[in-house]
């Protein structure tokens, strides 16, 4: 496995994910094999196992970014601001920017069909769910300044997001005006995360 700090390596994955982004895109997940995409990118099968655990990981390759910026978020969030607003304005913060975590990016919207199409890839978003959340609480389990129950406000966390976030991707799937669904977008998130700094 590539260290986080090697260049090369870094470059390397971005370079397969991109290629294989591009066949699954073209063809269908399910349509291309891992021996196509390493063909497609230069490079050996091993390489690509070497920076994917699985054939998924290729099309979803911003998963690992999610986790740390969860992280970050709770680290690197201000004395005296609670978890559930410092997630709030970070989930923004990606909509604003049109992170293509946010499920606004335009540039993402083929991707984001192919997934929609594809058992093992909606599969794998599922596992991440369950992944993903077992970092948020780890990290806030680890967190002096959270008193809370870590396990039950990561879940909520969790599903608040993926709850805005899948409702986003219907609606961009579907064709609506893309404007009209980022500030539905905000707006969701702002009404699911007000009701959870209610609620923790």
């Amino acid at each position: 496995m590539a260290k986080r700090g090697d260049r090369g390596g870094s470059k390397t994955r971005a370079h397969i994910a991109e290629v294989a982004t591009g066949l699954f895109v073209e063809r269908g997940f399910d349509a291309v094999t891992v021996a196509e995409v390493a063909a497609a990118a230069g490079v050996s099968k091993v390489t690509v196992f070497s920076h994917f655990e699985r054939k998924e990981d290729l099309a979803l390759d911003r998963l690992p970014d999610a986790v740390g910026i969860a992280r970050a978020t709770i680290r690197d969030r201000p004395d005296g601001m609670d978890v559930v607003e410092a997630f709030r304005r970070m989930t923004l913060a990606l909509a604003e920017e049109r992170h293509p975590l946010s499920g606004l990016s335009e540039a993402g919207e083929p991707l984001a069909r192919t997934v929609a199409g594809s058992r093992a890839l909606i599969s794998r978003l599922r596992e991440f769910e369950h992944e993903i959340e077992a970092e948020v609480a780890d990290e806030l389990e680890s967190d002096s300044r959270f008193s809370g129950d870590g396990e039950l406000a990561a879940a909520l966390i969790v599903a608040a997001y993926r709850t805005v976030a899948v409702v986003t991707t219907r609606r961009r799937l579907a064709g609506d005006d893309l404007t009209e669904v980022a500030a539905s977008h905000r707006e969701r998130l702002n009404t699911a995360f007000g009701a959870l700094a209610k609620a923790l």
